[in-house]
């Protein structure tokens, strides 16, 4: 081999890139550290709190499991056995013999996609013998007897995280696909990832905030929110969109919808391929949608009932008026379906009937059996969280994203550990994560109200339980023709519990039951022609009955209910375009309230 040859690169390895990472990475770390070091002299690390009360369940759930060794002998011996299996079938595969896996990976599970992972059996063992512990580990921990409910699903969804968390998938020495990638680059990669990891952690002033997306590629107005319309009203809260017709007719009813203000409205319009609003339009319905305010300290003082007063019911009486309509039809959505009900017995109370029928995507109004968000939400979190929220006015946003990214951590953490860090990649621009990673904050008075009236005690659902604006709220009172729809994986509002929810009304109810999670499964336009849907036109008492007499079809519920609303429309009348009605137009579509970011990037 010649002297040039011998001190040719190996792959892609490029020496001058390596000097150009080193000293990026030198002069981040820096940055990062005086940073640091000057947080912490003005905010002095407070001796350890177990505010969530994570400490208190694995120390009680520890002690039970100690004081009943045969279950935990018997579990020893089921693990023991497993690895005896998987030790046997491992011997077997080193010399060139195939033997069946003891254990597979779950449906849906994409840590392990690698071919390695499969056909070299150092990487199969890896990946078995860790499948195994999971499994064994999470079973000790959820067959403890004894412990109360609530620390049951603390130990539960934490061990779970744990797990998650030492997946072989997530550490370079044990994951095929970034050795393979080391060599290829000659640890170029693991310098890039370094990088990464800096630039979040100063991104979050020293707290990890991972990248999930590519936000270069989505500008608001132009390819994502990017539905043609007008802001045409405005308040503290809420701007209200108007949208431009796309047919010559449309239904004399206006459709006003109500999304969470968790999140920004757009996830209703992102792509014009997905976008509900959009194909809602292009049904021939004048769509109307709330633009919440992105609050700050000023808003520390509005609570639920402005949030009905100042939102609901002022964005129908705007609705109305630029429709020059007496009545329409509200969509609801999670968070915002909640206030939707709230309006709904509102509304009945005062005998109004402005609302001709009214429809929810993935919405809680029975709480009793909230998912798996009952882990962050107790008396002793609940008190913790209000301090918080008192010191600064609001919850902040990137605490909520991060709850939420935390009920998927495989999908929403520690892939993009992986993909940023380990593989040294920028992110992929997808408009969802665009769309998660532009979280909102909480008002601090509303966001306590809400958990603790619907979490906490569950008032809505009950006669009375709850009073806005000096009116006792009854949805049984409610004679609204309603749509529910739910989504199979839903973890956020489950669906036997929004299930539960349609039937505290006495209206006539039409329940869906999609495919996919709490997202994708409402946001799936028909021509992706994708996850398919149940239907039952019969309301049984339980919800399992409900099902197991459903019919099955293909495709989005999305047609389903555009069969049902249209019986509601009222009939056909001349297109109407936005700021050309009672109501003038202030901007155009999105508006500015949706531009506003926590982060500090532009939205616009």
């Amino acid at each position: 081999m010649s002297t040039t040859e011998q001190q040719k690169p190996a792959g892609n390895f490029d020496p001058a890139e390596m000097i150009r990472l080193y000293a990026e990475i030198a002069r981040k770390s820096g940055d990062l550290l005086k940073r640091t070091l000057q947080k912490s002299a003005s905010h002095p690390q407070q001796a350890f709190d177990d505010e969530l009360g994570i400490a208190r369940a694995f120390f009680d759930a520890w002690v039970k499991m100690a004081s009943d060794p045969a279950q935990l002998m018997q579990a020893q011996m089921k693990a023991w056995q497993d690895y005896s299996a998987l030790w046997q079938n491992t011997l077997l595969a080193m010399t060139g013999q195939k033997s069946a896996s003891v254990i597979e990976t779950q449906k849906g599970d994409r840590r392990f996609r690698h071919q390695d992972w499969q056909n070299k059996f150092l990487f199969d063992y890896l990946k078995q013998s860790y499948l195994i512990a999971s499994r064994h580990l999470h079973k000790a921990m959820c067959d403890v007897r004894g412990l109360d409910e609530t620390a049951a699903k603390k130990v539960d969804f934490y061990t779970r995280q744990y797990i998650d968390a030492l997946s072989p998938s997530n550490f370079a020495l044990t994951n095929p696909e970034v050795l393979n990638e080391t060599a290829r680059t000659g640890g170029q990669n693991l310098l890039k990832g370094l990088n990464n990891l800096l630039d979040d952690l100063a991104r979050g002033d020293g707290e990890l905030r991972v990248k999930m997306v590519d936000d270069r590629e989505f500008k608001l107005g132009v390819n994502i929110a990017a539905t043609p319309g007008k802001v045409v009203f405005q308040n503290d809260l809420l701007q209200l969109i108007q949208y431009a017709p796309a047919t010559k007719e449309v239904y004399r009813r206006p459709l006003l919808i109500v999304p969470p203000w968790i999140n920004k409205f757009y996830v209703l319009d992102m792509r014009a391929d997905n976008s509900f609003v959009r194909w809602a339009v292009e049904q021939g319905h004048t769509v109307f949608i709330v633009s919440w305010i992105n609050p700050d300290a000023k808003h520390a003082a509005k609570t639920f009932e402005d949030y009905l007063t100042e939102g609901t019911l002022a964005a129908i009486d705007a609705a109305l008026k630029a429709a020059d309509a007496p009545d329409l039809n509200l969509i609801g959505f999670c968070l915002g379906g909640t206030l939707t009900a709230s309006t709904l017995g509102y509304l009945a109370a005062k005998n109004d009937k402005r609302v001709a029928s009214s429809t929810f995507f993935a919405t809680l109004v029975d709480f009793k059996q909230a998912g798996e968000l009952e882990v962050f939400i107790d008396e002793q979190q609940v008190a913790a969280l209000e301090k918080r929220m008192n010191q600064r006015g609001y919850l902040e946003g990137s605490e909520m994203a991060t709850t939420f990214n935390m009920l998927r951590a495989n999908d929403l953490i520690w892939s993009f550990v992986v993909n940023n860090y380990l593989m040294g990649r920028e992110p992929m621009a997808f408009d969802l994560l665009y769309w998660n990673s532009d979280s909102t904050r909480m008002p601090a008075a509303m966001h306590s109200y809400y958990l603790r009236n619907m979490y906490l005690k569950n008032r809505l659902r009950e006669p009375g339980g709850l009073t806005l604006n000096k009116t006792p709220i009854d949805l049984a009172k409610v004679k609204t023709p309603l749509y529910f729809v739910s989504t199979v994986e839903d973890h956020i509002a489950p669906w036997k519990t929004v299930y539960a929810g349609a039937q505290v009304f006495n209206s006539p109810v039409r329940f869906v039951l999609g495919g996919s999670g709490h997202i994708a499964g409402i946001v799936n336009p028909p021509s992706a022609n994708k996850y398919g849907y149940w239907t039952n036109d019969k309301l049984a008492d339980e919800a399992d009955a409900w099902l197991s007499n459903a019919k099955q079809h293909p495709g989005s519920w999305w047609t389903d209910w555009q069969q049902w609303v249209d019986k509601h429309g009222g009939g056909k009348v001349a297109a109407r375009a936005p700021g050309k009605g009672k109501l003038k137009a202030l901007e155009d579509a999105p508006g500015s309230f949706v531009s506003v970011r926590v982060d500090g990037k532009a939205g616009g």
